[in-house]
């Protein structure tokens, strides 16, 4: 079995560099695994597998497989189903698993995709670090402060190529934002405000009395590291629904704020908030999940606080609201001394105070502004502000970015480095959710200040056998 996989290997490496006839020979670049080390040149197919086959893991296995140095050998989940459905997509070249582990000891695997439910991501990411795999880890990293530190210890410790799946980074309009902000037009900004809106009604996702696993479906090993549960599809079904169990997901919070917060957290430099205070509770929904339906946030930081608001009964949007139907809408507010930028994932807005940004407009839109009838005296500017010089480069796209590091060995831009600053807030809340009370946070230690019981539940406690891997904790 050994020689067939390396012959296999072989034969698309081989295949890869015929199209490469004549051209001069790239540079070598060692990677390890299992403390063996291996050669990976630079034109070389980069060797995939997919731990989760649900629909993001398939997506994002489609945009890596779309390109052609890029080979699907691997595709593991504890439903037969999934990942048998996978491996029909990509029969050629994939293999099943039905455990991550075994897949991780292949060889014939140079990175992972891991879209498993997010209590499983933190197990898993560490294992692939372990395994000298190169990881993309789909959002939320982690659903606690000890997993958030030990993820991002263990790329660092393994050299490893992590990006976070927090794909709207890449967007056009997100890095026009952080370019109006970080060329000043706002001035400095005071507080800033997100959130994600949604209305489920009253019955939420629903009821299903069914409690029988299907055939091909490991429930135990769905469950690891989290509490043992009664098997429920609706849990099991896809990320909108596991989002309304606390255990397994974080409830709604986790899996949409990566995206809205990553925005000022990149635009403004922001490190760690130094006290979080979150509340909310399960008021209206009654269906089969135990998450909150309401949860409200409050971040403080050394020189402004920032807010978050999530709802599963109401989807009023502010400025997005757009038409009376009840759909799902998201956005953040920067409130600066020049104005306010409001901004979703596809455009933005500016509003002035008063006459501060005229000294960013274009002239001859302060001249067409003096002369037109403004009812409200507002300007909606986007687009016709005085150019910006520094431009932040467009990106090639969230997956392709990750492909690119992994060649050339530099982090992407979501590394969990980065990516930290944004998962530990959230994963603070959490727990402040949890106890009914504010955390203080001590940015430079990474710890919680005063409070014994909250730095304790902040490191998980894994169901047996599985043990939460502690020698990651410090840096």
């Amino acid at each position: 079995m050994k020689d067939k996989r390396l012959t296999r290997r072989a034969f698309l490496e081989t295949t890869a560099r015929l199209g490469a006839v004549g051209m001069v020979a790239p540079t070598i670049i060692a990677r390890t695994a299992f403390g063996q080390e291996t050669k990976v040149a630079a034109n070389d197919r980069i060797h995939v597998g997919l731990i989760g086959c649900g629909g993001m893991g398939r997506a994002n296995l489609g945009a890596c497989a779309a390109h052609p140095d890029v080979v699907v050998t691997g595709a593991c989940d504890v439903s037969k189903a999934r990942r048998d459905a996978v491996v029909e997509q990509f029969k050629e070249t994939c293999k099943p698993y039905a455990d991550f582990r075994e897949m991780l000891r292949q060889k014939d695997i140079d990175a992972v995709i891991i879209a498993t439910p997010p209590h499983w991501h933190a197990l898993i990411a560490i294992a692939a670090c372990e395994a000298g795999k190169d990881l993309y880890l789909q959002k939320p990293m982690t659903l606690h402060l000890g997993e958030s530190l030990a993820v991002r210890n263990a790329v660092k410790k393994h050299n490893r190529i992590c990006q976070v799946g927090t794909q709207i980074h890449a967007s056009p309009n997100y890095r026009n934002v952080v370019e109006l902000l970080q060329a000043g037009y706002l001035g400095k900004v005071g507080a800033v405000r997100t959130f994600n809106v949604m209305n489920q009604g009253e019955l939420g996702i629903g009821h299903d009395p069914n409690t029988k696993p299907p055939e091909g479906l490991d429930w135990d090993f769905w469950c690891g590291p989290a509490p043992l549960c009664q098997y429920n599809g609706l849990l099991a079904k896809d990320s909108y629904c596991h989002g309304s169990w606390m255990e397994y997901s974080g409830g709604w919070t986790p899996g949409m704020a990566p995206h809205i917060i990553d925005l000022p957290v990149w635009a403004l430099d922001l490190k760690y908030p130094t006290e979080v205070c979150s509340t909310g509770g399960r008021f209206i929904i009654k269906d089969d999940g135990d998450a909150y339906d309401n949860h409200e946030v409050l971040w403080r930081y050394p020189n402004l606080t920032m807010t978050w608001m999530s709802s599963l009964t109401n989807s009023y949007g502010f400025d997005f609201h757009g038409n009376p139907e009840r759909t799902r809408r998201l956005g953040t507010y920067f409130h600066g001394v020049n104005g306010t930028m409001h901004t979703n994932y596809d455009e933005h807005r500016i509003v002035p105070e008063g006459d501060f940004l005229n000294p960013f407009i274009k002239p001859e839109v302060a001249a067409r502004k003096q002369a037109a009838d403004y009812k409200n005296r507002v300007l909606y500017s986007c687009g016709e502000l005085t150019p910006i010089s520094n431009k932040i480069p467009q990106s090639p796209g969230h997956e392709r970015e990750w492909l690119d590091c992994i060649k050339s060995r530099r982090q992407p831009s979501c590394n969990p480095a980065y990516h930290c600053r944004i998962d530990v807030p959230i994963v603070l809340s959490l727990l402040s959710y949890r106890l009914g009370r504010s955390i203080r946070f001590d940015p430079e230690t990474e710890t919680i200040v005063g409070d014994k019981e909250a730095a304790k539940l902040s490191v998980p406690t894994y169901r047996a056998p599985w043990k939460f891997p502690k020698q990651y904790l410090q840096a």
